[in-house]
């Protein structure tokens, strides 16, 4: 084979992308407004966040819309069991992981992915807001990566909201003081894309409050928010 001629399985690897899309697309658009949830795996079920994530995923449940985790333990399990025991629909999207990471058991819509950017694809195409548990390098990944995307105007604004204030407070800190004021690498603005709360009555305000505030286009923006 010529050094510069494409393996075979490369244009194979195009048709397991879009199959993986289709299947999303397909069985994620009847799910009506959602809220992804994102969170730690390492969580366990006697510690603090795991029950708050819980009592947050059936409140919004109860509020009418649809719960989206990354289909895991810990935030994730938790989640999807709040959402699951409240009568909403709790949506699981696993990832095939050199690890293994099995499926929780709360999930009653679950989707497989292999790849990660498919399934980053279906947090943000189906999500009305995220809310973001303390967790590690795949949380923050989701975090920021949704700051960045609708700071760009990339991703119509919804709410993305920080869970836990006592967790999060070195990293908001370190936002303003470093990234903000020293080196100006954000602007003031940007520091209003996200919201820091401790209570689920809080998230579930934000967004109920944000569905009803969007206009007849179904667009609104965040206060402050360069245009």
């Amino acid at each position: 084979m010529s050094k510069n001629r494409m393996p075979v399985e490369e244009p194979w690897r195009i048709f397991r992308i879009m199959a993986e899309f289709v299947e999303g697309f397909e069985e994620l658009a009847s799910v009506g407004p959602a809220v992804s949830i994102f969170g730690s795996s390492r969580t366990k079920p006697n510690q603090p966040y795991y029950k708050l994530a819980e009592i947050t995923a059936a409140e919004i449940a109860r509020a009418g819309f649809a719960v989206i985790t990354g289909g895991g333990g810990g935030i994730m399990e938790a989640a999807n069991k709040g959402a699951n025991e409240a009568g909403g629909r709790s949506v699981g999207l696993n990832i095939e992981l050199s690890i293994e990471q099995p499926p929780n058991e709360y999930q009653n819509i679950t989707l497989h992915f292999r790849y990660f950017f498919c399934r980053k694809v279906m947090f943000l195409k189906y999500a009305h807001g995220f809310i973001v548990f303390p967790g590690g390098f795949g949380t923050m990944d989701e975090f920021f990566e949704s700051l960045m995307l609708i700071q760009t105007l990339k991703q119509v604004y919804f709410p993305v909201i920080l869970m836990g204030s006592e967790y999060w407070d070195g990293l908001i800190k370190w936002m303003r003081q470093t990234v903000l004021t020293e080196h100006k690498n954000i602007s003031p603005e940007d520091m209003n894309i996200f919201t820091v709360v401790d209570e689920p009555e809080q998230a579930v305000k934000i967004i109920t409050d944000f569905q009803k505030a969007k206009g007849p286009s179904g667009l609104a923006e965040p206060p402050g928010i360069r245009k």
